[in-house]
Order: C-alpha cells, then structure tokens, then sequence
C-alpha cells in the first residue's frame, strides 16, 4: 500500500512538474488572427472586453483596439514612480 501511495505521488509531481514547464514556457499572449499590432510593438498582455482589445505593449503602452477592425482607438503611455 506503501509502495503504491509513493508511485501515485510520484506520478502527480510529475504531471504538476510537466504542466509548469509547459505553461511557463509559453512565449506570451496570442491575439485574434484578425488583430495585428504595428511592426515593432510585442504584447506583455492582452486584455478582451465587450467591443474592445486592451494590450499592454513591451514599450510601456496600453492599446485599445477595437475587436472588429483592430483598428487603434487609444493610446495611452505608462508612467511609472514620478513623484
């Protein structure tokens, strides 16, 4: 009984362990084939909302696209720390 409790453990750590690496190794967020952000801008994240797409850009953006055309509403700069 022993002997079985450890192999089944063993087997769940691995299964966590193999669901980790798959889902920290992913390469970021994936947007709809029909958005396509302009040349040089990467996602950090993606955000949908009814009618709208927020995207938060490696370059300290956010875009609000719209989820129909894809065509950029809004563009708003992060600051971080100005005090």
């Amino acid at each position: 009984m022993v002997t079985t409790l450890t192999v089944v453990m063993v087997c769940g750590f691995l299964v966590v362990l193999t669901l980790l690496v798959i889902r920290l190794s992913s390469t970021g967020p994936t947007l709809p084939e029909a958005i396509a952000l302009p040349d040089g801008i990467t996602a950090r994240a993606v955000t949908f909302g009814e009618g709208w797409i927020a995207v938060v850009t490696q370059e300290n953006e956010i875009l609000i696209l719209n989820s129909l055309s894809g065509a950029i509403e809004q563009r708003v700069k992060i600051t971080v720390g100005e005090n």
